[in-house]
């Protein structure tokens, strides 16, 4: 018989002497179940919120294998018959060339926005000077600035730089409309960071350039991956900006429409003619680089923050 089994409960001993007596702190149980309660709830929100986003997912690719007919009989049917030539018409129609745009303007596009963006993010995050804070908030104040109150001007503005319907004219718009968020994140990022390592390549002689390229930036791998998908995600499914800057300015000025444009096209040229398969390809086309760049991502997320753990 065990010393905590012989614990006799004494005339009016309450509930919490006995748990005192027992070496167990009051509330425990209670505290045990809450957590239960709590985890239950977390996790059946998470698993109803995964079936919202990969059912559509899922009804979307799987309607690229059907034919127009089974997908007008039944739309949630598992397709009978494999078919693929649904992806070879999507892509002889255009959506290999708007991919190729889209990927020349991404090219150019995301690398300037993470450079030019964790250098203004670094300046004003390490270095104090007078005007730092009024600037980071400009940076910040373009976040709130909501897109569609600039169309116009920034059309004129575009056409007066002769830029309309150029992949130079949307790069530059797309590296400003993501700097911001990128400043944002990255400022806080870098105020994380320990000083004692900047202090010592100071110490070492080494200039403000070299210390950003080869000390600070490398530790700021992680949030700069983290910020790198969003602007990926951000400017690859971006519509509004491509409808207003990228069109046709004349007859012999060539379509240079971007993959979200690209998708209505295609469905405008169906006329009445529907062809579902078709736009359900062009449309898993365009999704499968996004979720393949996201899924790679986020492995190498938590393997940079393990890392700088140990470190």
């Amino acid at each position: 018989m065990t010393a905590e089994s012989t614990v006799i409960k004494a005339p009016g001993e309450s509930a919490a002497e006995r748990s005192r007596g027992s070496g167990r702190p009051e509330g425990a149980g209670r505290t045990r179940s809450d957590g239960m309660v709590l985890n239950v709830f977390s996790h059946g929100f998470l698993a109803v919120w995964a079936i919202l986003i990969v059912l559509p997912l899922v009804w979307l690719a799987l309607g690229s294998f059907k034919t127009d007919s089974q997908i007008g009989s039944s739309a949630l049917s598992w397709p009978t018959n494999w078919h693929f030539d649904a992806f070879g018409r999507a892509w002889d129609k255009g959506i290999g060339g708007y991919f190729g745009h889209t990927l020349i303007v991404l090219a150019f596009s995301v690398p300037l926005t993470m450079l030019l963006g964790s250098m203004a993010a670094y300046v004003l995050a390490r270095y104090p000077f007078p005007g730092n804070r009024i600037i980071y908030y400009f940076f910040v104040s373009g976040a709130m600035f909501p897109v569609f109150l600039a169309l116009v001007p920034l059309f004129f503005m575009v056409k007066r730089l002769d830029m309309l319907n150029t992949y130079q004219g949307l790069i530059l718009v797309y590296v400003a409309y993501s700097m911001p968020f990128t400043v944002f994140f990255m400022h806080s990022f870098f105020r994380t960071l320990p000083t004692a390592v900047h202090e010592a390549a100071v110490i070492d002689g080494a200039s403000d350039t070299r210390i950003f390229f080869q000390v600070m930036l490398p530790m700021a791998k992680p949030g700069l991956i983290s910020v790198g998908i969003f602007n990926v995600l951000g400017q690859w499914n971006q519509y509004i900006l491509p409808s207003v800057l990228m069109q046709p300015q004349s007859g012999s000025d060539p379509e240079r429409y971007m993959l979200t444009q690209g998708l209505i096209q295609l469905q405008y040229q169906m006329g009445y003619q529907t062809d579902l398969p078709v736009l359900f390809a062009g449309v898993t086309i365009a999704m499968i680089p996004m979720l393949v760049v996201y899924l790679s991502f986020q492995r190498q997320i938590q393997a940079g923050l393990t890392s700088a753990t140990l470190k």
